[in-house]
Order: C-alpha cells, then structure tokens, then sequence
C-alpha cells in the first residue's frame, strides 16, 4: 500500500526569515494523524533568508539529518563543530545526552533550501556525536545511494536506528529499484522533480509511506531527485 502525502497538504509556518514545510507534527503545527511515520519523526523542508538563522538551542534523543538542496547552512555546536553544509553533503548529528547548535545560511544574498530530518534513536543517552560527508552525483550510477544506516557501508553515515536512508538522483527515464525486505517500511520524499513510485505520482515536496510492498519502482519523468528511507 503506497499512501501519498502531498506537499501542499502539508503544515506550514512562514516568519519573515523562515519559510518552513512541515510532512509531520512539528512545533506549532500539530495533526495527530501525522506524528510521523514508523522512527522518522520528523521531515521538515526549509527556506531560510539571507543571514537569518536558528540561533543556539537544545537537542536531546534524537538523530539529526540534514541535506542542503540550495545555498549553504552554517552549523556550529556545542561539541566543537563549524561547518558549511552544501548541496550533495548530508550530516549526522546524535543529540544523545545533550547538544546545542545553531543553524544559519551562510550567503549575506542568496537564500539556503535545505531538509531537516529526525529519527528516533534505538536507546536514550547515547554519547553525542556528528558526521558529515559529501556523496557526489556520480556516486549510485544513477540509482539509489546509500548515505546513512545503523551498519553503514560504501562512506555512509551512522544512524543509531534501525533505517537506512538512500538518495537517489535520475536524469528523465531514469528509474532506481529497491526491494523492501519482508515486514519492512519505506518513506519516499521527492526533493525535486516528478517522479512515479509503483506507478504514483509524487512531484517536488510530496512524500509518500509504503506498507506491504516488496519492490519500488520509481521512474522520473524529468530531472529529479529524492531520499527513500526503509524502515523497520
């Protein structure tokens, strides 16, 4: 079964610096039909304005993944991290015990676009902990990359959950496979482009959860891309 969560259905909060997209329950938008699904709590597409940012605050039991799409988000925290994050990086943040960061866009004139996930670790207070690493476009041939998994492999990053996050960039016509191992889950999340999954149609910012399948196909039908996460 492959239910579509349609981009503009999601909650949404727009401030003067934040223009933000919710897929779940999140701050002041609250739907209880959408707390998440299986361990992804969170799914939060983001526009942040030139300088503007989220100033220092607290994280704990949490898993922390970001994607920047456009521009470049400023990170630093209270483990001693200070970096760029850029289009084609993905970073891992293990809030565990207790973290602060804050996030800004690093353009005084360009806007930063970027994702922001949350997974719910497999145990409270871990030790906290940050990766980041850039995962080039010709890195999965086209199909489905691996980037981030509670046992990684190929440079992925570690997740302290049992979900293994992929992304997936296709040129038109192209199309990526994944089997779904039995009692497993997925989430498809289209960051850009038009694609089909089994053949339903999910465009930029639509997201969709899957029960019950064993094999994904997802086709695009223009330039496109996207993260399938599989989930226990």
């Amino acid at each position: 079964m492959i239910t579509a969560r349609h981009g503009n259905d999601r909650g949404h909060t727009q401030i003067g610096w934040l223009d933000s997209y919710h897929t779940f329950s999140f701050d002041q938008y609250f739907d209880p039909q959408f707390m998440g699904f299986r361990h992804l709590r969170v799914l939060n597409e983001d526009r942040v304005q030139p300088g503007q940012g989220f100033p220092t605050h607290p994280h704990r039991d949490m898993e922390i993944i970001t994607c920047v799409l456009e521009g470049a988000l400023e990170h630093k925290d209270s483990m001693g991290n200070g970096s760029a994050i850029r289009p084609g990086e993905v970073q891992r943040m293990s809030a565990g015990t207790g973290i602060t960061h804050s996030e800004f866009n690093a353009s005084d004139s360009e806007p930063v676009h970027f994702l922001q996930i949350w997974i719910l670790p497999e145990e409270k207070r871990l030790q906290p902990s940050y990766e980041q690493r850039a995962f080039p476009s010709d890195e999965g041939g086209g199909g489905l990359r691996l980037v981030a998994s509670k046992n990684p492999r190929d440079g992925a990053l570690k997740i302290h959950q049992n979900v293994e996050l992929f992304v997936a960039r296709l040129e038109p016509e192209g199309k990526a496979i994944h089997q779904l191992a039995p009692s497993r889950h997925a989430w498809v999340q289209v960051m850009r482009g038009a694609v089909t999954l089994n053949g339903t149609a999910l465009k930029a910012g639509d997201g969709a959860a899957v029960s019950g399948e064993e094999r994904l196909e997802i086709r695009a039908g223009e330039p496109s891309e996207l993260l399938l996460f599989d989930l226990a």
